[in-house]
């Protein structure tokens, strides 16, 4: 598995958890609790890694495994 950072918070504004993955560009997912924002999002990282490699772009080294909740 990848390990990427994994920064999560609550959104006031939408009333939801947000997670965002800072080493990989707009990659980000939501979910009613943290750890359906975290299951969200490991979704995400591995669409945006599909993705990329099918496009031929760059994907960077995850630099560590860090869980961050904010």
């Amino acid at each position: 598995m990848d390990h990427y950072e994994v920064i999560i918070y609550w959104s006031n504004e939408d009333q939801i958890f947000v997670a965002e993955v800072p080493e990989l560009p707009g990659c980000s997912a939501h979910g009613e609790s943290r750890s359906a924002a975290l299951a969200s999002v490991d979704e995400a990282i591995h669409l945006w890694l599909d993705t990329a490699r099918e496009f031929g772009r760059p994907v960077p080294e995850p630099k560590g495994a860090r869980l961050m909740f904010a």
